[in-house]
């Protein structure tokens, strides 16, 4: 067989492969004047180049994949206030000052301010001993002192996922949430997400309930979404209304994740030995602290989580 023949069969075998070969193909022309044409080995060295490893098929780019938007939602402001809990516009009050003294050496274990790095100090859960000692009117206004905040941004999870109470408080409706992204895999985070009209504030549903609910929160699953939040962005605390530790198995699996914990101690009314068996199921976290809710008196002067008509929230 001739060079010529060669290349020309070549040339054939790259076009059924779909590289590009049009410009090689118009050098040979038989119309073009001589000293305008590849010699021959010239073109087959040139079509075996060609068919290396630089070689791309002439096919069209994949469209690129849709973005998954966030949904927008809108707290509702007058009834948080009605219920207790800070908003950004109102003025400066006794609870707000409060919870700027618990959030700050909070912000300084998660955002690696303290004198000793906390391993994972931006994933805080809010919790209690039992149910109703104001877990989640806690949360709730943790999170909104923390969205004040210049530099950081919060993500509020409803973990109680067995007995969800902060689309309430919040005046949102029944979304899906955290269960749905961890058992089905065709949710993704953003499609559960909800961007609120309170600025750096987000918050996460727990979504459907299920009946193995602490063996979901176990699962692998869990693990790379934990993963996810905690990493994604470097000025964002996440931070967990978790169930109660001592009627619930959910809030043991939940704090196994967590690199701070809040526990919420109702005055007057949880005992020590409640309080010393919740923190016993607390000893593997890095940093946990207690906070003293519904106390007659503060060092700042005033009542202490008790300030509207829901008191007894989580």
């Amino acid at each position: 067989m001739s060079l010529i023949e060669q290349a020309a069969q070549r040339l054939e075998q790259l076009r059924n492969a779909g590289i590009d070969v049009a410009d090689l193909g118009t050098r040979q022309r038989s119309g073009e004047p001589a000293a305008r044409r590849a010699p021959p080995e010239e073109l087959l060295r040139e079509l075996e180049a060609r068919a290396g490893s630089d070689a791309k098929p002439a096919v069209s780019p994949e469209p690129a994949a849709e973005k998954r938007e966030s949904r927008h939602v809108s707290v509702d402001l007058v009834k948080l206030a009605k219920a207790g809990v800070i908003t950004p516009d109102a003025p400066r009050s006794q609870l707000a000052d409060e919870f700027r003294v618990i959030k700050r050496p909070l912000l300084a274990n998660a955002l690696g301010k303290s004198a000793i790095r906390v391993e994972r100090g931006n994933m805080i859960m809010v919790t209690s001993a039992f149910p109703g000692e104001g877990k989640t009117f806690t949360a709730a206004n943790l999170a909104m002192s923390i969205a004040m905040e210049f530099d950081s941004r919060v993500l509020l999870v409803d973990g109680d996922v067995a007995n969800p109470a902060l689309l309430p408080l919040l005046g949102l409706r029944e979304s899906k949430g955290l269960m749905d992204v961890l058992v089905n895999p065709g949710i993704e985070l953003a499609d559960v997400l909800l961007r609120t009209n309170v600025e750096r504030l987000s918050v996460l549903p727990a979504g459907k309930q299920h009946r193995r609910a602490t063996e979901v929160l176990s699962s692998e699953a869990m693990a790379r979404l934990i993963d996810e939040l905690a990493t994604r962005y470097p000025d964002r605390i996440v931070l967990w209304d978790a169930p109660p530790l001592l009627p619930t198995t959910e809030s043991r699996v939940l704090a196994g994740y967590m690199g701070q914990i809040v526990v919420v101690v109702e005055a007057d009314r949880t005992t020590h030995h409640a309080l010393k068996s919740a923190l016993t199921l607390l000893e593997d976290c890095p940093v946990v602290m207690t906070m003293l809710n519904k106390a007659r008196r503060t060092d700042v002067g005033s009542y202490y989580g008790y300030y509207g008509n829901n008191p007894d929230a989580g």
